[in-house]
């Protein structure tokens, strides 16, 4: 586990890592503070919830997946995966530790938030709130499964077509997925287009993901079924992913 020591530690140097991790602790309790949810206590917690899991997800797919993306260039352009290559480390192994490097700083981040919703944004009510931790639960593994596979994606394209190219792309699958799919659902509403529809057949739904709205509305956790059909297809776009982003990374970027 060179390589991902190696990555882990790079990262840890940048200190970028520090400031989303002061953003994502401290928007969720200052935010509401400077807002107008101070005015009904009411609202104080339903404006925590939503500055905390709007604040992962903008910490995520900027400083995550640009951190993913500069470190498969890096390690294409630097010569490092040439050199771990050589010395018997795969190609699918690479791409791997240098995952599981930046992963380990979006996990974390992730169960923060969780935390934060739990402890101080739980409901009074308490048959809401024996619903609350399963709720957040349900929320992390989703985002992880969501993330991850994107995060993966970025290395992989940075370490054939540059830095640039492999967090653009993600970044705007991920905008896609959360929100242009539900702009073109409702297009489709409003008049049929077969070649749309195509197109949003086989979208990323990444909103589905997104239960900051059951937070906030108290709606409960979502049913067993509905939740690992969630999983099942979301396991299905990581697949996916995962076989594009073996199939694109490189250890030297093209010349």
């Amino acid at each position: 586990m060179r390589l991902f020591r190696l990555t882990l530690a790079t990262i840890f140097q940048h200190k970028a890592w520090a400031i989303c991790a002061l953003a994502v602790i401290a928007i969720p309790f200052a935010l509401p503070l400077i807002s107008s949810a101070t005015e009904k206590p009411l609202l104080v917690q339903p404006a925590r919830i939503l500055a905390a899991w709007n604040t992962l997800w903008v910490v995520s797919i900027t400083w995550g997946l640009f951190t993913a993306a500069l470190s498969g260039e890096n390690n294409a352009k630097s010569g490092i995966g040439e050199y771990f290559l050589t010395s018997g480390v795969s190609a699918t192994r690479q791409l791997f530790e240098i995952w599981l490097a930046v992963f380990c700083f979006v996990a974390p981040l992730t169960i923060i938030t969780a935390l934060i919703c739990q402890f101080a944004a739980a409901p009074q009510d308490p048959v809401e709130r024996s619903m609350w931790w399963i709720l957040n639960a349900q929320y992390v593994a989703l985002f992880l499964i969501v993330i991850a596979p994107l995060l993966a994606l970025a290395i992989a394209l940075a370490s054939r077509f540059g830095g640039i190219t492999g967090f653009s792309v993600t970044l705007f699958l991920t905008l896609y997925g959360l929100y242009g799919v539900s702009y073109l659902d409702n297009m489709l509403k409003l008049e049929e287009n077969p070649i749309l529809h195509g197109v949003w057949l086989f979208s990323p739904q990444y909103r589905f993901a997104d239960l900051t709205q059951r937070l906030l509305f108290k709606s409960g956790a979502l049913p067993a079924e509905t939740f690992w059909t969630m999983i099942a297809y979301f396991t299905g776009i990581l697949a996916a992913y995962v076989g594009l982003s073996r199939l694109c990374y490189r250890t030297k970027i093209p010349t």
